[in-house]
């Protein structure tokens, strides 16, 4: 299996003194790469920039020229999480580019995956909004690449971020040919993501599957998850591709989630996710970063999956797991079995 990874030097560049989201980031995944000896293995991809009409078919034009606008004039805060800086709009469509990139790989000829290692994340950015540390939603251009240049009819959006794609959602909450599935804490920011959210009424109800799931879920909790609801859902859904929401800060050691997943419960997350790929898209698949705030947790999570997809084993856990026993999602499950469409009706 060749993997590819895509990332680009203008994503440090965008950057804001003290914030949580910074150039450290991708600076401590490609540190982690490059102690791990995985370099070697790993090909590097350039992203090329993202087209406007690529933008444009997820994201109003106002929203574009705002982003452009405040990036022209030296940058500012779009709200109180979410920064632009002089070099911001050169990062964000170049990181929705290597979202594009990543498709091409997993779509192309030639047999892979790809991993694009980008920054500004981009799940909370709606059609028409800037928020949450996202300025444009790169895993939404991506499926949006899938649906137009490849004319795919099944793309599936599997997103583990703490954070529920609020952005993501909303882009494609009526759009049929696209499942989107978020495991993220509530009640946590940014408020949405309810079980009762499903799609809008019409062919997209049911292509909507939110799991909201109480603090402290660890590994086994995520792996019942995933084992009872997303697993059974992608395998009713069949995609043709699988994009993963990449976000580490469902992670025990991160400073802003109040999970307890450790990087062998995200290793374990992943190899489900890589095997269903495997099973039901020819292994079609593509990872695109988010969240994860701890460096030391992003490095090792990033590498882990590097691993996996490179079809190895994700190597040892060398900061553990939490002390403490994981929180149960045992009835959140129940209640989503119980009453979403997807579990109820085959699409």
């Amino acid at each position: 299996m060749s993997t590819v990874i895509l990332s680009d030097a203008r994503f440090s560049a965008h950057t804001w003194y003290g914030h949580p989201e910074c150039a450290d980031r991708l600076d401590a995944i490609m540190e982690a790469i490059a102690v791990s000896g995985l370099a070697d293995d790993l090909r590097q991809a350039a992203p090329a920039e993202a087209p406007e009409a690529a933008l444009l078919a997820v994201h109003t034009p106002e929203l574009l020229r705002r982003i452009r606008t405040l990036s022209s004039y030296g940058g500012g805060q779009i709200d109180g999480d979410t920064y632009v800086t002089a070099d911001s709009w050169d990062a964000a469509v170049y990181a929705a580019g290597a979202a594009i990139g990543a498709v091409d790989v997993a779509l192309g000829g030639r047999r892979g995956n790809a991993f694009a290692l980008v920054r500004p994340p981009g799940h909370h950015a709606t059609p028409g909004r800037a928020m949450g540390f996202c300025l444009i939603n790169n895993i939404a251009v991506a499926a949006r690449h899938a649906i137009d240049h490849y004319g795919l009819g099944r793309v599936a959006i599997v997103d583990y971020d703490v954070h529920h794609g609020n952005g993501t959602q909303d882009i494609f909450y009526d759009d049929p040919r696209v499942l989107f599935i978020s495991t993220h804490a509530a009640p946590f920011y940014p408020g949405t993501g309810a079980m009762a959210e499903v799609g809008a009424a019409g062919p997209a109800a049911g292509t909507t599957l939110n799991i909201p799931l109480p603090f402290g879920v660890g590994d086994a909790g995520y792996a019942k998850v995933f084992a009872d609801l997303v697993a059974p859902a992608l395998r009713r859904f069949k995609p043709e591709l699988l994009l993963v929401s990449a976000g580490y800060d469902s992670h025990w050691k991160d400073p802003l989630g109040p999970m307890a997943l450790s990087t062998a419960g995200f290793s374990h997350l992943t190899a489900t996710l890589l095997g269903l790929a495997d099973e039901l898209c020819a292994g079609r698949v593509a990872l695109i970063l988010e969240g994860g705030y701890s460096l030391e947790a992003l490095g090792a999570c990033a590498v882990s999956s590097l691993r996996l997809m490179l079809g190895r084993d994700p190597g040892p856990d060398m900061l553990g797991g939490q002390p403490t026993g994981g929180t149960d999602p045992g009835p959140q499950i129940a209640m989503i079995r119980q009453r979403h469409p997807i579990f109820l009706d085959s699409l």
